[in-house]
C-alpha cells in the first residue's frame, strides 16, 4: 500500500497495526509505514520472528485442509483473521470441499476492505468487522448468523489471536463462550507466541514491542493448553508451529520457534 494513497476512514496510519505487521512480515504491501518501523524494531531484537509469521501462516493452511479434509468440517470462523493473502481460509477449504462456507472476522477497516473486495462475487464468503474481545456481537452478526449453523459442527480459527489479548481482556472468557456455542464435534485451531524457549528474551521482545506499539501477550505451554479445556487436542497436540502435521519430515530448532500451535476438537 503506497503511503500517499489516503487512509480508509477511522484509520490512523500513524498506529501500527497487527494485522498490517503480520502483512508486512508474510511480504505483503498493505501496510503503511508506522507497521513497518514496528515490525523492523521487533525483527532487529528477534529475526526469528519474521520466520516465525510465515510458519504461523503455514499451520493455518495445514490445520484447514486437515479440518475439510480429513475432519470433514464445511463451515469455519476465521476470528482476528488479519489482510488477505495468497491460501486464504476459503481458497483452501473450497478447494476441498466446494460447498464450505467461511467468515471471517477482523477489526481493522483496511482488513475488512480488502476483504470484501476478495469475496464479493461468493455467497458463501463473509468479511465482518468486529471484535474479537466483544465475542457475542460477533457471533449476533447477521453474515455470521447467515452462514454458521452452530448447530452442526463448525471449525473456529484463532491463529495468531490470542497474544494481543491481556488477561484483563478476557481471553479464557472469550473461548470459553464461543466453546458454550459450538456443536460437539466442532473443532478449535489456536496458533500463540510463547516465552517457553528463553523467557528473558522473551519478555524483552514484549517490552520492546509495546514501545514500538504491537503489544503482545507470551503465554506458556500450560497457558496455551488452558484454552483446549473442553476439546481433546488431536495428533500431534500442542506443538511449536512447524511441527504441527508437517508436509513432510523435518527438523526445526524449537529455541528459534516462539510460537505453540494446536487443533481441539470439542467433546
Amino acid at each position: 500500500m503506497s503511503d500517499h494513497r489516503p487512509a480508509p476512514q477511522g484509520v490512523d496510519p500513524n498506529v501500527p497495526s497487527a494485522a498490517r505487521i503480520y502483512d508486512y512480515a508474510l511480504g505483503g504491501k498493505d501496510n503503511y509505514a508506522a507497521d513497518r518501523a514496528a515490525a523492523e524494531t521487533v525483527f532487529s531484537l528477534a529475526p526469528e520472528m519474521r520466520i516465525m509469521a510465515r510458519q504461523n501462516r503455514a499451520f493455518l493452511g495445514r490445520a484447514v485442509r486437515y479440518l475439510a479434509a480429513e475432519a470433514g468440517i464445511r463451515q469455519f470462523l476465521d476470528l482476528g483473521s488479519g489482510l488477505p493473502t495468497q491460501q486464504n481460509v476459503h481458497q483452501v477449504a473450497t478447494e476441498i470441499a466446494p460447498e464450505s462456507k467461511v467468515v471471517y472476522v477482523d477489526y481493522d477497516p483496511i482488513v475488512v476492505a480488502h476483504g470484501d473486495a476478495l469475496v464479493a462475487t461468493s455467497g458463501d464468503v463473509a468479511f465482518v468487522r468486529g471484535d474479537v474481545r466483544r465475542i457475542d456481537e460477533v457471533l449476533d452478526h447477521p453474515d455470521v448468523r447467515r452462514l454458521i449453523d452452530f448447530d452442526r459442527p463448525v471449525a473456529v480459527l484463532l491463529v495468531a489471536v490470542v497474544h494481543f489479548i491481556p488477561d484483563a481482556e478476557g481471553p479464557y472468557e472469550v473461548v470459553a463462550r464461543l466453546r458454550e456455542v459450538m456443536a460437539p464435534g466442532s473443532y478449535l485451531a489456536v496458533s500463540s507466541v510463547t516465552p517457553d524457549p528463553h523467557p528473558d528474551e522473551t519478555a524483552e521482545l514484549v517490552k520492546v514491542s509495546t514501545s514500538a506499539g504491537a503489544p503482545f501477550v507470551a503465554r506458556s505451554h500450560a497457558e496455551v493448553t488452558r484454552f483446549f479445556e473442553g476439546f481433546d487436542l488431536v495428533e500431534p497436540g500442542l506443538v511449536i508451529a512447524p511441527e504441527w502435521r508437517p508436509p513432510i519430515a523435518r527438523t526445526v530448532d524449537p529455541e528459534k520457534m516462539w510460537v505453540l500451535a494446536g487443533v481441539g476438537r470439542k467433546r
